[in-house]
C-alpha cells in the first residue's frame, strides 16, 4: 500500500490505533513511547494509555524522547507491511532473526507491552508503511 505523505501516515496510524477494538481492549496500562526508524524516515510514537496521543514524523536528536526503537531498512518496512507479508516479514522476531530489523533501547519496557506493540505494527498492514 502506497502512502503519500508522512502527515497523511501519521494521521492515518493514529486513527487505526486508537479505533482498533484489540487496542482499546488491552491498552489499559499500554503506555510508552518508541522509534520507527525506517531507514528513510523515522517516527516517534507516543502512546499512554492505549491511544496514540502523537506521532513525529523525522525528529531531531533532541526533540522525542523514546524508550525503544524498532530499526529496519526502508525495503524490510516495505515487505513488513504488505497485506499478506512473506516469510520472515510476518512479526518483528521473524524479522529480527533472520532480516535486518534490530531492536534496540529498553527492552523490558518493549516486553511489558508486547502484545499492543505487536497489534499496533500489525496495522501497518492496513495503514502502509511510510516508504
Amino acid at each position: 500500500m502506497a502512502v503519500e505523505t508522512a502527515d497523511a501516515w501519521t494521521e492515518s496510524f493514529a486513527r487505526a490505533s486508537n479505533e482498533d477494538p484489540e487496542l482499546q481492549a488491552h491498552g489499559k496500562h499500554y503506555s510508552c513511547s518508541f522509534l520507527l526508524d525506517m531507514g528513510e524516515h523515522q517516527y516517534v510514537v507516543r502512546v499512554h494509555r492505549g491511544e496514540v496521543e502523537s506521532i513525529v514524523a523525522d525528529p531531531g536528536p533532541l526533540d522525542e524522547h523514546y524508550q525503544f526503537a524498532i530499526r529496519a531498512s526502508a525495503e524490510t518496512w516495505r515487505k513488513f507491511s504488505q497485506p499478506m507479508p512473506e516469510p520472515m516479514y510476518h512479526g518483528i522476531w521473524a524479522a529480527s532473526f533472520q532480516k535486518d530489523m534490530r531492536l534496540e533501547g529498553d527492552i523490558l519496557v518493549l516486553m511489558q507491552n508486547l502484545r499492543c506493540v505487536t497489534r499496533q505494527l500489525e496495522l501497518l498492514r492496513e495503514t502502509g508503511a511510510p516508504v
